[in-house]
């Protein structure tokens, strides 16, 4: 079996963050620290990689101050919990070809401690030394202990509701690391 290992070029690859609200939506974009991913006979086989969720940063909110209230309140204990938990991991544990280019990935996602198995599709692409990888992580943010304005855990929350569900538009890039 011909086995090739990708490191993560952290510079190169992030994650941009959708979380939806009754009012609306944020977004803005999550670094990603360090990672791998390895394939056996030319597909993918395997990876992990680790989030800086202590980078977190929103780029709707255009007023400084604003934007530094709501980075804080992110980091605070009713969301991530940065201090304590100032990374997350997500672990691959299966990865199967649907076609050409396309994949199911099974993986384990870790935040705040607390780990839980999901699934998405995403894209691999590899050419030569060079590997980029793209998917959309939905992730249900209770099951992780973040239940600030979740309709599942407050009553009459009216539209200051946050949804529970969030979007990780993940983008990799790794280099061959053999």
């Amino acid at each position: 079996m011909n086995t090739q290992i990708f490191s993560i070029a952290a510079p190169q690859s992030n994650i941009d963050w959708v979380g939806r609200k009754v009012t609306g939506a944020h977004n803005g974009t999550i670094g990603i620290k360090e990672g791998n991913l390895s394939f056996n006979n030319d597909l993918l086989a395997g990876g992990r990689f680790v989030i800086d969720v202590a980078s977190i940063k929103i780029l709707d909110v255009t007023d400084p101050s604003t934007n530094a209230q709501f980075t804080g309140h992110l980091a605070s204990d009713d969301f991530f919990s940065t201090e304590q938990y100032p990374e997350a991991v997500f672990e691959i544990t299966n990865a199967e070809p649907v076609d050409g280019t396309d994949y199911r990935i099974d993986g384990n996602l870790t935040i705040k401690g607390i780990t839980h198995p999901v699934s998405f599709d995403a894209e691999v692409n590899r050419d030569g030394s060079t590997v980029t990888a793209s998917g959309k992580i939905t992730v249900d943010r209770t099951k992780f202990n973040i239940r600030f304005r979740s309709g599942n855990f407050f009553k009459d929350l009216g539209d200051t509701l946050i949804y529970n569900n969030f979007d990780l538009h993940v983008s990799l890039t790794g280099q061959s690391a053999n």
